[in-house]
């Protein structure tokens, strides 16, 4: 079969063809029909992401497809059963061997495209806005990056929550995305994010996908009781949070990594995915995906999160 993989650390990835691997105990082997791109998967190529499998390891860290075998000791899962996959790496390929404590099935009213695209992005803002910062409605969201992959279904989520979304972006075609999303309010990357918040009445919760100045001005106009999540920093600065401004105006900074949640708390993950797949069957929730690229042309859409040219996810099917 062939995979994209990181064959030593510090080279760009390449493909490789490889044998069909095996289930052993405990894992189920998936033909992978749809694969979820995601930011990480190019800070891993950086080598800057913080949870990076040694090389030689194959890209793509959800996806979706098919049982075609289980292992032992598997007896949840059965051959033709439709699945995703929050795998963390693996999924770039043409079939795929996972814990099967990682697998989940999924609708038949759900695509593989839309399972692909669905477990890190929809999870990370269901559990951060909803178990942690526990958004309440009527009370004002702060969404920075609101086009991109998890931004997008933080704007989502934020007005089904009852919120007053803002959504962050830069130009008006991402706007009008987050705006179809349900963002009650726009601005865009150019404004003055400080005065513009500060003109609209602060913000409770912050959601931040980009970092640096972005974050810092977002810190700075958010209501007192408030609370921040770092969530990524796309934007490449790291900002250092000042501990006395969160004193006087006692506000909250929430960490939250998805990838570790399911590794000490998978439960909740489960739970939330859970949720969240009753509110796509009902309706309530509309993947965005922006690109769906055959498995030749990854590199171009990794490439397309790099430059920040897609909105919603990037999509690869093998």
């Amino acid at each position: 079969m062939r995979a994209y993989q990181i064959t030593t650390a510090g080279t760009d990835p390449g493909f490789v063809d490889l044998p069909e691997p095996r289930p052993q105990a405990g894992e189920v082997l998936i033909r992978i029909r749809a694969v979820g791109l995601n930011f990480a998967d190019t800070l891993m190529i950086r080598g800057t992401y913080q949870d990076i499998p040694e090389p030689p390891f194959t890209l793509g860290m959800e996806a979706a497809g098919d049982v075609i075998e289980t292992g032992a000791n598997v007896d949840s899962f059965s051959p033709g059963d439709r699945v995703c996959v929050f795998g963390g790496q693996g999924g770039l390929a043409e079939t795929g061997a996972f814990p099967a404590d990682r697998v989940v099935k999924i609708p038949d009213a759900m695509s593989y495209e839309h399972a692909a695209a669905f477990q890190i992005a929809y999870g990370t803002s269901h559990v951060a806005l909803k178990g942690l910062a526990h958004l309440a409605p009527g009370e004002t969201l702060l969404v920075t990056g609101a086009a991109g992959g998890v931004g997008l279904t933080a704007v989502e989520i934020g007005a089904l929550l009852g919120a007053r979304v803002i959504a962050q972006a830069r130009g008006p075609e991402k706007l009008a995305i987050a705006r179809a999303a349900g963002a009650d309010i726009l601005i865009d990357g150019e404004e003055d994010l400080r005065q513009r918040l500060k003109d609209l009445g602060g913000a409770d919760v912050v959601y931040d996908t980009v970092g640096g100045d972005v974050f810092r001005a977002a810190f700075r106009a958010t209501n007192p009781g408030g609370r921040l999540l770092p969530i990524g920093f796309a934007g490449g600065d790291v900002p250092q949070i000042p501990a006395n401004h969160l004193l006087v105006k006692n506000l909250t900074v929430i960490g939250f990594y998805i990838g570790g949640y399911m590794k000490f708390r998978p439960q909740i993950i489960r739970d939330s995915l859970e949720e969240l797949t009753r509110w796509y069957l009902d309706g309530r929730l509309a993947p965005h995906v922006s690109n769906v690229l055959p498995l030749d042309e990854v590199a171009a859409g990794l490439d397309l999160l790099r430059t920040r040219k897609a909105t919603g996810k990037v999509v690869i099917l093998p």
